[in-house]
């Protein structure tokens, strides 16, 4: 355990980032990344303080558009940490979050560029990956600038830290997202990488690691399309994220969600509660309907689809959008709702 957390459960409080419960949670547009809000049930919030406890990553399972991963961006923007995130396919390799070879660049380059052989050498075209940002970011940042010096294409980072944010005291959240689509080899290999807080870089062998006190908080997402090494699970925190089961729990949740939704910046227009209501009670009666089926349950995600929609609707029109949206938005299985 990090020897910060040895005092006091007082000061051990008082280290431990504010997830404050029920408050609005503003979290801004960064690379592709929408704009969102969100709100932090009591929940989650003792798994993100385990978590920096313990220094284990925390894993999220729960179904598709339950907020795992804006979990991980509102964490990040509540504690005033830079956000750093991974989106796992079956090609990611475990080398790919510490660092990625950019053969591509230096092929065209070995075209045009003969003459200078240093320009080709392959620590040049050595990018840092979301491991190597998590761990040391003025390492990171460096090792991009270098790399830009010679392109006239300017590669970009995971964005601008937070202005009081320290890199070498500050911890930032990294977020390795979809972790069952990846090969079953990487969720051991990555761990074993986090548990020893660095690694060596493959050209030259610089050592890219962090203190106890600067370990970044590692949130994991699973959609559970992959069942995931037991080896992995004993060392992650597990919580999960699900909807509530109660149907008129569901529904006030989801308007809930629908209200902070459009509090965010980028959202257009306006949907009043009443209209929220009857959108949540589709939703509602679209999951009991298929609640034995084994088929897609319809959840947050096409919610906010459908106030979106009738946000930009007209009042005399809005009967009929909802009618045209229970067929578009609830219906991915087959078959017509009546």
């Amino acid at each position: 355990m990090n020897d910060k957390w040895s005092s006091s459960p007082d000061k051990i409080s008082a280290l431990l980032p504010d997830y404050s419960l029920d408050d609005f949670i503003l979290i801004p547009k960064e690379g592709t990344w929408p704009s969102s809000v969100h709100v932090f049930d009591a929940d989650t919030i003792a798994a993100l303080h385990a978590a920096e406890i313990t220094g284990r990553p925390l894993l999220l399972r729960g179904d598709p558009g339950t907020g795992k991963s804006e979990t991980a961006r509102a964490a990040a923007a509540a504690a005033g940490r830079p956000f750093v995130s991974v989106v796992i396919d079956g090609r990611t390799e475990p080398t790919d979050l510490k660092w990625r070879f950019d053969a591509v660049a230096r092929l065209a380059d070995a075209q045009v560029t003969k003459e200078d052989r240093a320009l080709l050498e392959e620590r040049a075209y050595l990018l840092p990956g979301p491991l190597w940002w998590a761990y040391a970011w003025r390492s990171a940042q460096t090792r991009l600038e270098e790399v830009n010096q010679e392109r006239k294409h300017k590669l970009v980072g995971p964005g601008t830290p937070p202005e009081k944010w320290n890199p070498e005291s500050g911890r930032v959240v990294l977020l390795i997202d979809e972790i069952d689509k990846a090969d079953p080899d990487l969720p051991n290999a990555m761990l074993e990488v986090l548990a020893n807080l660095g690694f060596r870089e493959p050209y030259g062998g610089t050592e890219i690691s962090c203190s106890e006190a600067t370990r970044p908080l590692v949130i994991i997402t699973t959609n559970e399309e992959r069942e995931l090494p037991h080896a992995f699970l004993r060392r992650c925190l597990v919580h999960r994220l699900e909807l509530p089961d109660e149907r008129e729990d569901l529904i006030r949740w989801l308007v809930k969600v629908g209200v902070r939704h459009q509090a965010a910046p980028e959202w257009q227009g306006r949907c009043s509660e009443d209209v929220m209501k009857q959108a949540a009670d589709y939703v509602a009666d679209a999951r009991e309907r298929l609640a034995d089926t084994g088929r897609y349950l319809p959840g947050t995600s096409e919610f906010l689809d459908m106030i979106k929609v009738l946000a930009a609707t007209p009042s005399s029109k809005l009967k009929e959008r909802l009618k045209q949206l229970k067929q578009l938005a609830l219906n991915k299985g087959g078959g017509r709702h009546r």
